[in-house]
């Protein structure tokens, strides 16, 4: 739809009411006691004028009543969101962070209530602590804790940035208890691991578009990720500048510390594949070539690219869900990418504190989630 033409300013209009800002279609009748208006076009094809409210209403009126002839409540939840969405706030977090809020959000939304109508058309004002607990409760029965335990912490974001912001009086969603998320603290067996690498190293090999194809820089991800004991995100942020005489330097995140990783001739080959396939892509696709070390990302996407965390993480996916319909692996030995560094962690050879130092841990305690070893000790008394 083309844009009507500028308004020109109307000395009739309320000086209260800042002319640039009037809806569209919007228009105001002077005479007698004055009165706003607006034209739109019939089924017929012909304009025609509705009074809309008296001359004496403010801007923020005006926009309300338009988006109520429009479908809009501005008292939902549904709107609450909806401006959350469109905030600066919004706009700074992560991508992964927006997946999801917008995952959250329409759970939220299509929640279904004893009105007959989804939660996301309720008026936000008539929420209370009792009423968000009881959904919080059944999404979280109906559905997984994990589920719950997400919506309620978008949901308390919302709030709280609508109270900020007037939407709200007060953040009922605050002091909510979370649903227990259970713990996903899953180990690879020997095995299944080795199969699973080979597995993605065979298929990577072959050409795109073949069946059955897939990423040719899964296996030496898991490798890698595995033998420096690395996050998903650590693995596909290396770069030229990590790799120095002695090993691997790592760049760890959340406050652990970085370590170099002693080169072995099973990284070597791990670290070398990579690099001949990021050179052979940066050929094919003509990319230029990074002067810069800490600019020349060792994993890279099809496209000659820094490869992204979601990238990667859809990519695992699909090689897991092939090599379950291939019998690599049972849907019960299903794991994810942040797996292979427990993994790595609990192989690591020595004691507590020589896997602590080799996993950058600060807290010991972390010890209890990624070391899921048996120690080997002695009897007691006497030997």
């Amino acid at each position: 739809m083309k844009r009507g033409r500028k308004r020109q300013h109307n000395p009739n209009i309320p000086e209260h009411i800042d002319q640039t800002a009037l809806p569209r279609s919007v228009y105001f009748d002077h005479r007698g006691a004055g009165c706003w208006y607006i034209l739109y076009f019939n089924e017929a094809g012909r304009r025609q004028r509705q009074n809309l409210c008296a001359g004496n209403v403010t801007l923020s009126e005006l926009h309300r009543l338009i988006e109520e002839r429009n479908g809009v409540d501005r008292d939902s939840l549904q709107y609450l969101c909806d401006e959350f969405h469109k905030s600066d706030q919004y706009n700074v977090l992560s991508d992964k962070t927006h997946d999801d809020y917008v995952y959250s959000r329409d759970v939220l939304l299509a929640f279904p209530t004893k009105l007959g109508k989804p939660l996301g058309e309720l008026a936000v004002l008539k929420f209370t602590p009792a009423l968000v607990q009881r959904i919080i409760d059944k999404i979280a029965q109906d559905g997984t804790p994990s589920k719950a335990a997400h919506s309620l912490r978008y949901l308390r974001r919302v709030m709280q940035w609508g109270r900020n912001r007037g939407f709200v009086k007060d953040n009922p969603a605050k002091g909510i208890e979370s649903p227990k998320e259970r713990k996903q603290r899953r180990l690879p067996e020997d095995t299944v691991m080795v199969n699973l690498i080979r597995f993605a190293k065979q298929q990577g090999q072959l050409k795109s578009g073949q069946p059955g194809a897939c990423s040719p820089y899964l296996w030496y991800v898991m490798e890698i990720g595995y033998l420096c004991r690395l996050r998903g995100i650590e693995t596909i942020t290396l770069t030229d500048e990590n790799e120095l005489n002695e090993g691997v330097l790592t760049n760890r995140r959340k406050g652990s510390r970085d370590n170099i990783v002693r080169w072995t001739p099973r990284l070597r080959a791990a670290w070398d594949a990579a690099k001949a396939v990021r050179s052979e892509t940066w050929e094919r696709k003509r990319v230029p070539v990074p002067i810069r070390a800490d600019q020349r990302f060792l994993v890279i996407a099809a496209t000659g690219r820094q490869l992204s965390k979601s990238g990667l993480d859809t990519a695992f996916q699909r090689l897991i869900v092939q090599a379950i319909e291939k019998g690599i692996l049972t849907e019960e030995q299903r794991f994810g990418m942040h797996d292979f560094k427990r993994k790595g962690i609990t192989d690591t050879a020595g004691t507590r504190a020589d896997k602590q130092q080799a996993s950058g841990h600060r807290d010991e305690s972390m010890m209890d989630v990624y070391d899921l070893s048996v120690p080997l000790v002695n009897p007691s008394g006497d030997q």
